[in-house]
């Protein structure tokens, strides 16, 4: 029996063994597992669209793109699939070392949606991607500026990923709690989150939250910096959209100081904020930009490290030194259903004019929540770009006090009750995981923006009655 003729059979049959399996042998991602002593997983079985179906027959409204703002076209993209499968039957695989077509049309097609940037290099994950980049900035480091440009600036509340390296330069200390002692050389700058201001009431919060950066710039030496690494938007740190001001006086500032910009957009890449990436809202030129979780809309692990010629040459200078080139590899960057998948992912997003939609969609989301912090007190802060948007939720509007994570978490179980999947700040910043996430995917309609609305004011009235 095919998959798909077993999977209809479970819909009508128990598949009390698969969640058995599940329960028995699956080490989930950030998840306390004692729970799992007395209660079931949810196991999904089947997507469309942004709808989705557990193992007990339940159906939900997807409003997190998979639960961490990845499947930007939806669910169940056939041609997605079928683009795949031809990749695989005709090569599957051969080392980035050399080429492969689709590695190479898809390099051409994303580059052009990316003035300034000439190259890309391939690898699996946001957080190996971010490594990529820090390996580049340290070996320019040794072969231009005689190892002393090798500082790593980021940005408090800002999240790079999951290995050592990338946690290192994580501004959100529960994520990197317990997982220490970090490489050295990893610099922290200041947040920028006019609604947790640190200067009090200043006439320009952008201005000054880049002033700050400087200071530390100028504390550290400049000529110790080899970059700055920032999430355009920031995500997990709670949805924040940088002020005005902000991003003028950064780009300043790495020019003035000969500092590689790096900007992480695995989660505001790829259409996210309505435009192909995030940093095309604020005119800035960066160095190095990396993406991963809209690539391919999760159908494949693929993430990319694109940058300019001028950093790619940096590393065939001197052709006769045997270490100077990039020496790096990413074993499955060789993969080629990774960049087939990301192509048509990209014709889908052009074709269904899913950037307009966002724009679009993203207007009634605002305005819905902005509705409900007219009706709930307890929404202290909306922010937002695109179909990514965040609650910042508090007991007390005038001192801003955040509301504990037991009540988030109501929130979101509540919303889960009632057919809606949505997600919130999760162990990045103690006693301020208090935002609620929203990224439904591109493909949404206004009739389910409002249905997530509604969920959410509902759970806000049963929570904070």
């Amino acid at each position: 029996m095919d998959y798909n003729s077993a999977l209809n059979e479970e819909r009508v049959n128990n598949i009390d063994d698969v969640v058995d399996a599940d329960k028995e042998h699956v080490w989930h991602h950030m998840m306390q597992h004692k729970q799992y002593e007395t209660i079931d997983p949810r196991v999904f079985v089947e997507g469309k669209g942004m709808d989705l179906w557990d193992a007990k027959g339940q159906y939900f409204l997807d409003a997190m793109s998979g639960g961490v703002w990845t499947v930007n076209v939806g669910y169940g993209r056939e041609s997605i699939a079928n683009a795949m499968r031809d990749q695989l039957i005709k090569l599957n695989y051969f080392a980035a070392a050399t080429g492969t077509v689709p590695a190479s049309l898809y390099a051409k097609r994303l580059i052009e949606k990316m003035p300034g940037l000439s190259r890309v290099y391939y690898s699996n994950s946001g957080s190996e991607a971010n490594e990529k980049a820090f390996k580049m900035v340290r070996q320019i480091s040794h072969l231009h500026h005689g190892g002393k440009k090798y500082k790593i600036l980021y940005r408090e509340r800002d999240y790079h990923g999951t290995t050592l390296g990338t946690l290192a330069a994580t501004g959100q200390l529960q994520r990197r709690m317990d997982f220490g002692p970090f490489p050295e050389g990893f610099v922290e700058v200041p947040h920028c989150l006019e609604y947790r201001s640190q200067y009090g009431e200043v006439e320009n919060y952008g201005e000054r939250a880049a002033d700050a950066v400087e200071e530390v710039i100028l504390r550290e030496g400049p000529d110790t910096i080899g970059s700055l690494c920032l999430e355009t938007v920031t995500a997990g740190g709670g949805v924040i959209t940088p002020p005005k001001g902000y991003w003028d006086k950064i780009q300043y500032l790495c020019k003035k100081y000969d500092i590689l910009l790096h900007l992480d957009e695995v989660v505001c890449g790829l259409g996210r904020t309505g435009k192909w990436f995030g940093y095309h809202h604020y005119g800035i030129k960066p160095d190095i930009v990396v993406a991963a979780k809209g690539v391919a809309s999760g159908y494949a692990a693929i993430s990319i490290t694109a940058t300019t010629e001028a950093v790619f040459d940096k590393f065939k200078e001197d052709a006769n030194n045997p270490t100077s080139y990039f020496r790096d590899v990413s074993t499955f960057g060789g993969c080629t259903a990774g960049p087939a998948a990301a192509l048509e992912n990209m014709r889908i997003i052009e074709d269904e004019n899913l950037l307009e939609n966002t724009t679009l969609m993203s207007e009634r989301l605002l305005n819905n929540i902005n509705d409900l912090a007219q009706r709930h007190e307890v929404i202290g802060d909306v922010r937002g770009i695109g179909l990514f948007c965040g609650a910042e939720l508090v007991t007390d509007r005038k001192t801003k006090e955040p509301v504990d994570e037991k009540s988030i978490q109501a929130v979101i179980a509540d919303c889960a009750k009632n057919g809606v999947l949505i997600g919130s700040t999760n162990r990045s910043i103690p006693g301020m995981n208090n935002t609620l996430c929203l990224s439904p995917a591109l493909i949404c309609t206004a009739d389910q923006i409002d249905e997530i609305t509604s969920a959410i004011d509902a759970a806000l009235g049963r929570v904070f009655a």
